[in-house]
């Protein structure tokens, strides 16, 4: 017999108490599943809407463990966990999705790398150094040559720990710990595909969506659903995407970011296994929202509709330069004027320069037009301090 999730003393439990696991809590909430958030930070969003916080470190082997004690089933919203702690709870009989195997692959960006390519997965050529004195020596004897992308091995999201390498001067001040050298791809696009798969193997896609970059934070500015490629394109990309997912055979969701190079290849850059920034318009924008297939893929429930209803943008809202401190969002009555406009606001009560806070969806029968409005949003909402 199926467990009863529903109104019931089941406990799910989430390590990482942001953003994602806030808006996974719209999804427990419309359920009524009961929820156990664990967060170093006694401010996480997560800590109103779940029905039980605690405050651990989610490196600590202890606390992890002691947490997965707790619940009846274990997920995460972010990489930085630990692993080992997962797979002694799953030696114990506690599921946890995505798996400790899953999460050993795509923690370590070099191990990632290597998956990939042992599973024939295209991907941009790469190589893997120690110590980043390794890269010096490599340049000196003319085994690597500028540009390329320097990506720490670990603990690296959001633009930080990968940083595009063009003289030497950009390697200083660089952690010179291990860490892996990519060839700069002349891409024509970033897009991704959020795939999820369910305990007993259904899988199904999301469209591809489109990612436009800030220059300078290397964050991702719009993601636009669908992504304006062709169909040939969108395809290939679908098809890599579901190659991903079956080497990993994740439960849960894989967001997959790729490259469109010039010649219209597809080449994997790296793969996140849970909700991700890619998929946030889902919540306005599609049948089932990414957070509530989240769940009915850790769950082995039926996988819901990932069309989408309408064309959907999503514009992060981050902290503007020269801002630190208790936030306001300056102009968000006026940008709530615009037609087809949803702010979601994380609740992290302190702003600081780039730092996520909030995004805002934009929806429209034509995409054009919703990117349109996405940049007027852009433009007038502004993430300040008092």
């Amino acid at each position: 017999m199926a467990t009863n999730y529903f109104s019931s003393n089941f406990k799910l439990g989430i390590l990482g108490g942001g953003q994602l696991g806030k808006m996974m809590l719209y999804s427990t909430r419309k359920f009524d599943i009961k929820t156990h958030v664990m967060d170093a930070s006694e401010s996480a969003p997560c800590k109103i809407a779940c029905d039980d916080f605690t405050i651990g470190d989610l490196m600590d082997y202890d606390a992890v463990y002691a947490f997965g004690k707790q619940v009846d089933l274990l997920t995460f919203e972010i990489e930085n966990v630990n692993v080992d702690a997962l797979e002694a709870l799953e030696k114990e009989g506690l599921p946890v999705y995505p798996s400790s195997k899953t999460l050993r692959k795509i923690q370590n960006k070099a191990t990632q790398k290597l998956f990939y390519r042992d599973h024939e997965i295209p991907t941009a050529d790469f190589s893997r150094f120690a110590y980043l004195s390794e890269i010096e020596d490599a340049l000196e004897n003319e085994a690597l040559e500028f540009p390329f992308v320097w990506k720490a091995a670990q603990f690296g999201y959001d633009g930080k720990g990968v940083k595009v390498v063009r003289e030497l001067s950009d390697l200083h001040g660089l952690p010179p710990g291990e860490c892996i050298v990519e060839d700069m791809i002349p891409f024509k696009n970033e897009l991704a595909v959020i795939v999820a798969r369910n305990k007993n193997g259904a899988v199904k896609t999301y469209p591809v969506v489109e990612m436009e970059f800030h220059p300078e934070a290397n964050q991702v500015e719009y993601v636009i659903c669908p992504a304006r490629i062709d169909q040939e394109v969108a395809q290939k990309a679908q098809e890599v995407a579901l190659k991903t997912s079956k080497a990993f055979e994740h439960v849960g969701l894989l967001a997959v970011e790729m490259f469109q190079t010039q010649e219209d290849d597809i080449l994997v850059n790296e793969v996140a296994p849970r909700p991700h920034n890619s998929g946030h318009q889902t919540i306005e924008a599609s049948y089932t929202s990414q957070f509530e297939q989240h769940l009915r893929a850790i769950l082995n429930l039926p996988l819901g509709k990932t069309e989408s209803k309408v064309g959907g943008i999503m514009v992060n809202l981050v902290g503007a330069e020269g801002h630190t401190g208790d936030v306001i969002y300056q102009n968000i009555e006026e940008i709530m004027e615009l037609e087809g406009v949803t702010p979601h606001i994380y609740g992290k009560k302190e702003t600081r320069p780039f730092r996520k806070m909030g995004h805002v969806t934009i929806v429209n029968e034509d995409i054009n037009e919703a990117r349109r409005v996405a940049e007027q949003a852009k433009q007038t909402i502004k993430v300040i301090s008092k």
